[in-house]
């Protein structure tokens, strides 16, 4: 329990340490050259996210699916989610194993999450807010789909900035680790205002080609196996609702938020998606599908509550009540998650693959 308090902490200390935030025409700067601390920090979440060792509830569900390429061609990697295959591929028959696969993803992942980070005003506190649901329990959870949501922050902040085809690049690498990410493409429509008719036809263009090479015939399969079977997540309606709650802060003080016009419509729309998926866990007769979708919402979580303090309290002040509250908050959600979270069990004790291969 003591690792998932470290990965808290630390950019807890940052956060409260450095109150005042970072100027916008400061962070350009970032995007060229990450601080000294923040490259610390990269490898201590590399290393803790990619070797740990029998965490996670899906952690035996992974060691069969690395399992089923001993037997099969390298050109079968086509045929499924082909980033990852490649991955899989490449850990059972030549080197690595699952903790191959691992490193590599929590390099990606967290490559992108630090990435999406570093461009908010207080970086440290946007870290702090991802660390109880989208590093410890997506990350490690649900490695494939936790690596498509951190390259879809990428393609997010290309919205924000009016880039389409940034952000169809970005949602595209990360359906080749999780084709759900591809549920994000309409969201293109939405932000762009002007040459609508272009950006439709762009669109679907790009929903044709990608589905048909992504999906293939395992829409009635995916359509089966979580509706026709009712499937519920346990807990959905609580992880949704937390990204309800930044929604809704969101919506209620937007114009105190200092955003461009780019950001300010995406982020709009994202809050009324958040909003959206409330009413879709109780209607839909799956829980599943809201909540893995729900994921893609996570960062929504980490760009309102890293910039209420500067909302709700002095604009570009240290607003060190507000930064508590936040990191409390966070805190809050991980002590409730580790002692009475249904599935935290699959999550304790953490164990480091390196330390376990000494003592065996």
């Amino acid at each position: 329990m003591f690792a998932y308090w470290l990965l808290f902490l630390v950019p807890a200390y940052l956060a409260l340490s450095r109150l005042r935030p970072i100027p916008q025409i400061a962070l350009s700067v970032r995007r060229d050259r990450w601080p000294n601390e923040w490259r610390g920090m990269f490898f201590i979440f590399v290393f803790m996210i990619g070797l740990r060792h029998e965490v996670g509830a899906d952690w035996y569900t992974y060691i069969l699916q690395l399992e089923y390429w001993v037997q099969n061609p390298f050109h079968n990697i086509f045929n499924r989610d082909f980033s990852y295959s490649l991955l899989e591929w490449i850990g059972v028959n030549i080197a690595g194993g699952i903790y191959f696969v691992n490193l590599i993803c929590a390099v990606f992942f967290t490559w992108g999450v630090f990435s999406f980070c570093l461009e908010q005003p207080r970086p440290s506190l946007a870290l702090v807010v991802a660390v109880p649901v989208f590093i410890i329990i997506a990350a490690m959870g649900y490695t494939r789909q936790g690596v498509a949501i951190a390259i879809a922050m990428r393609g997010f902040l290309a919205l924000g900035q009016s880039n389409s085809l940034r952000f169809l690049f970005y949602i595209a690498l990360a359906a080749t680790f999780h084709e759900s990410s591809l549920i994000l493409v309409p969201l293109v429509v939405l932000v762009n205002k002007q040459k609508r008719i272009f950006t439709l036809l762009l669109i679907g263009l790009a929903l044709l080609i990608m589905s048909f090479w992504l999906l293939g015939d395992r829409f009635a399969i995916w359509s089966s196996y979580y509706f026709g079977t009712r499937m519920e997540s346990t807990g959905a309606l609580m992880r949704v609702v937390l990204n309800a709650v930044p929604a809704a802060l969101f919506l209620v003080f937007r114009k105190r938020f200092q955003l461009s016009p780019g950001q300010r419509t995406f982020w709009t729309w994202m809050a009324w998606g958040a909003l959206l998926l409330v009413v879709a866990v109780k209607i839909l007769p799956s829980s599943t599908v809201v909540d893995r979708v729900a994921l893609y919402w996570i960062p929504l979580q980490m760009f309102v509550l890293s910039r209420l303090p500067n909302a709700l309290g002095r604009r570009d002040g240290k607003n060190a009540l507000w930064v508590c509250g936040v990191v409390a908050y966070s805190a809050a959600i991980l002590f409730v998650w580790l002692f009475f979270g249904v599935h935290s069990e699959y999550w304790l004790p953490y164990q480091f693959y390196p330390w376990v291969w000494l003592w065996q």
